[in-house]
């Protein structure tokens, strides 16, 4: 049962870093490469990450990072993908 309760949180908890990195990669877009706030963006929601971790009681285990991480990126590239359809519908 406790695996079944670690996996329901990870997926809650990818769900979770997704959401909250989508406005990060809208943000990140808007910068220069490479830039500080380029380099804010990316990682201002790493503390959220962590603290998502230890809502959901998932710790540090190994299995979390590649569903976590795969998560967090995810959702900057979806962010920036918004960021990218709203400058080509503009003509921006």
């Amino acid at each position: 049962m406790a695996n079944l309760h670690i996996s329901g949180s990870l997926l809650l908890a990818s769900l979770v870093t997704y959401i909250i990195n989508l406005p990060f990669g809208y943000w990140r877009a808007g910068q220069q490469k490479l830039s500080f706030k380029w380099f804010l963006f990316i990682h201002l929601p790493v503390p959220l990450v962590i603290a998502i971790r230890y809502l959901f009681g998932l710790g540090f285990e190994w299995i979390t990072y590649p569903f976590l991480v795969a998560a967090f990126f995810t959702g900057q590239a979806t962010g920036a993908l918004f960021l990218n359809q709203i400058r080509n519908k503009s003509g921006k």
